[in-house]
């Protein structure tokens, strides 16, 4: 053993060799040095417990590939890229919606140099950072204002820490939703330091189930959109414009949560229906929260519009300090809205609009593209048909509507062998994730973007 432990060359002649000199160039000192004492650990650890060196340690050629095969992998960023064919659109694991290509130069552009995020050029003084983006929307909604938080539980939050601090909130049990990972409106209250009331019950709840509740220490009456789940059958609810009126008897603001939110009319596109913005706006709504990277098709943000006075106080809460989005968010989500001022355009220039409204001619296209390419890769164990698949919008929007899409699916006689599919999919540089049903793996061409570069991938990676 100790005849091994003479073999592991020190510290300081390795960081005197040529290959050394040359990494500390490339990866910086700091890096090399503590590469270089892992791998010489390694060793040490190696011998006490199988009494062998690690194969790297066979001369030092093989131990300055590990060396630099190391410090080449810490430099690689995790969170990878890939090919969405799961037929979930807007899947929250996947990262959701993508940018538009003017949200992204918008970015980058905001990344790359410095921005008037609150400076207002020709008066010479400091403005809002949400200004321009307010505008927007005071242009795209009816609103009197805006406030830009970096998600929709964010806005929720600071609406409730704002208005109803120790007081009560009104809310229809049938609408305390819970988002992802766990996270419910009912906790979010309880953050905020405001008493759920719950009224009516989960199918139906009255006007009169909010009457009979209001107090002295009412805050606000809430609306929540079930964007994540729908009641069916026996049901009955109480629509903003009955809330607003009764708000307006007992001077009590009303407040709308519409989670995915959207500021286009999705049946003109040939979507399942989902609720505008603009339409709780025009019903005299007070407030109105929703996501930016949902249907909107922007970055993650949450967007509250409503009545001015309401909105100052949100902009003045300590809260909103903690809770706002820096200029590469800002500059993405106007850049998104700037192409709500041209909605004729919107399924050409916003990807997720695009995804969901493409044609099933052109699903066709792409379907048979990816089977003749997969069955020259792929040997005979494997059978590729094209058949008609559901997909969904997904991200808590429209849960039981679902899209007409296709898909190519891949059966084998042995599980095993889908699951090594799987497995090899994973592998590829942009890795591709699909879903197994029906013991099958599928591949839908609905959610998968960059179509062409996924083609290319295929035919470059054997």
């Amino acid at each position: 053993m100790q005849m091994l432990f003479r073999q592991i060359p020190s510290l300081d002649r390795l960081l005197k060799q040529p290959q050394a000199v040359e990494f500390i160039e490339k990866f910086g000192y700091s890096a090399v040095v503590k590469t270089l004492r892992l791998l010489l650990e390694q060793a040490r650890v190696s011998i006490q417990q199988t009494q062998t060196l690690p194969s790297f340690f066979a001369d030092e050629t093989t131990l300055f590939t590990q060396l630099e095969h190391q410090l080449t992998q810490s430099q690689k960023v995790e969170l990878r890229t890939v090919f969405n064919m799961t037929g979930t659109v807007l899947h929250t694991n996947l990262g959701r919606g993508l940018w538009s290509e003017k949200a992204v130069e918008s970015a980058t552009n905001a990344m790359r140099n410095n921005v008037a995020l609150e400076f207002d050029i020709d008066a010479g003084k400091r403005s809002h950072r949400d200004l321009y983006i307010s505008q927007l929307l005071q242009q795209l909604t009816g609103a009197e204002a805006a406030c830009i938080v970096n998600n929709n539980a964010a806005a929720v939050l600071l609406m409730l820490a704002t208005f109803a601090k120790d007081k009560e909130v009104i809310v229809s049990r049938g609408e305390l939703v819970e988002i992802g990972g766990a996270f419910r409106i009912p906790d979010i209250m309880a953050q905020a330091g405001c008493k759920l009331v719950e009224v009516g019950t989960t199918n139906r709840t009255h006007l009169k189930d909010y009457r009979n509740v209001i107090n002295e220490n009412t805050a606000f009456l809430m609306k929540v959109h079930t964007s994540n789940y729908q009641i069916q059958g026996f049901t009955s609810s109480v629509s903003e414009e009955e809330l607003v009126a009764l708000g307006q008897e007992f001077h009590l603001p009303v407040i709308s949560d519409l989670g995915s939110g959207s500021l286009t009319d999705m049946k003109l596109l040939n979507l399942p229906a989902e609720p505008m913005v603009q339409q709780k706006v025009a019903a005299g709504v007070d407030l109105v929260s929703f996501s930016c990277d949902k249907l909107l098709g922007g970055p993650q943000a949450g967007i509250i519009v409503g009545k001015k006075a309401f909105i100052d106080q949100l902009q003045s809460h300590p809260l909103k300090r903690v809770l706002r989005c820096d200029k590469v968010i800002l500059s993405a989500l106007e850049a998104t809205l700037r192409h709500y001022l041209f909605p004729e355009h919107l399924c050409q220039d916003l990807p997720t609009l695009h995804l969901l409204t493409q044609s099933l001619e052109n699903l066709q296209e792409k379907a048979e593209c990816l089977k003749n390419t997969l069955s020259k890769r792929l040997d005979s164990r494997y059978i590729l048909q094209i058949e008609v698949s559901q997909a969904q919008i997904g991200s808590g929007a429209l849960p039981t509507e679902r899209l007409p899409s296709l898909a190519l699916t891949i059966t084998s006689e042995k599980q095993s062998d889908l699951l090594a599919l799987e497995k090899q999919f994973k592998s590829l540089p942009c890795p591709i994730i699909g879903r197994f049903s029906e013991q099958k793996f599928w591949l839908d061409l609905r959610s998968v973007a960059q179509f062409d570069q996924l083609i290319e991938m295929l035919s470059l990676n054997p």
